[in-house]
């Protein structure tokens, strides 16, 4: 019923592509690639729930430039912006120009899983994907409360050991309750399941 969500990535660094591609396909998001800030604008990119990770250092358009530019036209994808070269000067300006992030090359797995995870969160479903609403609840009202933290961790990119150890648990239950969240709220992957929790934090 719901399409995954889809992580669009703008560097012109191909090996960096590959290298995200190959880690966000893995938890079960679409990924589309782009070398240059204005193959991304000049793409037909679907009103689906997602994010866009941009180098901010490119040739053209810099990833500073595009986030200006998709705020312009009013999209609604959340960016992560990411530099080999980052400085506090340059976190503040992104995140005051509305960047959900900005992540420091190298990182770890992990540590992107989890920003992607949140900022996919923060999207704001339109008119098309709110029907869907009143279903999803009724999935969600089905969680017992142990369900619900693991689901709100697993969302948030943490990883069952993680989920372990902050709720006090062994690892084998924290796969058991994801298993029984993942059956109940009937989602194909970890990105769907993403998906069902940035529309269940809309409105009633």
């Amino acid at each position: 019923m719901l399409e995954d969500a889809i992580v669009h990535i703008v560097d012109d660094d191909e090996l960096m592509r590959s290298s995200l591609e190959d880690l966000l396909r893995s938890v079960g998001y679409q990924v589309r690639l782009y070398g240059r800030a204005d193959d991304f604008l000049a793409a037909d990119v679907p009103d689906a729930p997602g994010c866009v990770i941009v180098d901010v250092r490119m040739p053209g358009p810099s990833g500073l430039e595009l986030q200006a530019a998709l705020r312009d036209r009013n999209e609604r994808l959340p960016v992560i912006l990411m530099s080999g070269h980052g400085d506090i000067r340059m976190t503040v300006r992104a995140i005051k120009a509305g960047a959900i992030d900005f992540i420091e090359k190298p990182f770890r797995d992990q540590e992107m899983l989890e920003v992607v995870a949140g900022a996919i969160r923060t999207w704001k479903p339109g008119a098309a994907g709110l029907h869907l609403l009143p279903e999803l609840r009724e999935r969600y009202d089905k969680l017992t409360a142990r369900e619900r933290e693991v689901m709100a961790l697993v969302c948030k990119g943490r990883m069952n050991k993680q989920i372990a150890g902050v709720l006090d648990i062994q690892q084998t239950t924290v796969k058991f309750h994801r298993s029984a969240v993942m059956t109940k709220m009937k989602a194909g992957s970890l990105a769907e399941l993403t998906r069902m929790a940035a529309l269940l934090e809309q409105p009633a």
